[in-house]
């Protein structure tokens, strides 16, 4: 582990918490039963691995730290998968079964859909 990748770690974590945050601050108190900031921040960082992956693909010349800072660290502290399973189980737990299936289906195959739209938009755009 070097200095610098620690370093990049820790500032794309921190970008992309404070995102997750403000998503949060905006959009979750539109609909409480399904946080809208959590999915957002879920389908968004779907997107940007999808992104993000095609892109050093095609790019293996670039230092190590940038995929650090950008997949490691910006979209770790983007992407919420812990906050959605702690979301759904209290949508379990409050008898509310419905809205946790569609929770599940709204965060797992949004995020999916959007990883590969992400990927094919670098390949097709490349």
């Amino acid at each position: 582990m070097s200095g610098m990748g620690f370093l990049a770690v820790g500032v794309g974590a921190a970008l992309g918490a404070w995102l997750r945050w403000a998503l949060a601050i905006l959009l979750n108190a539109v609909n409480p039963a399904l946080p809208y900031g959590t999915l957002a921040a879920n389908l968004v960082g779907g997107y940007l691995i999808g992104v993000a992956v095609g892109f050093f693909d095609t790019h293996a010349g670039l230092p190590p730290e940038w995929r650090l800072l950008v997949i490691t660290g910006f979209l770790g502290g983007l992407t919420t998968f812990s906050t959605f399973s702690g979301e759904v189980v209290a949508n379990i737990l409050a008898g509310d079964h419905v809205i946790g299936v569609l929770h599940i289906v709204a965060h797992l195959g949004g995020s999916l859909f959007l990883t590969m739209l992400g990927f094919w938009t670098v390949r097709t755009f490349s």
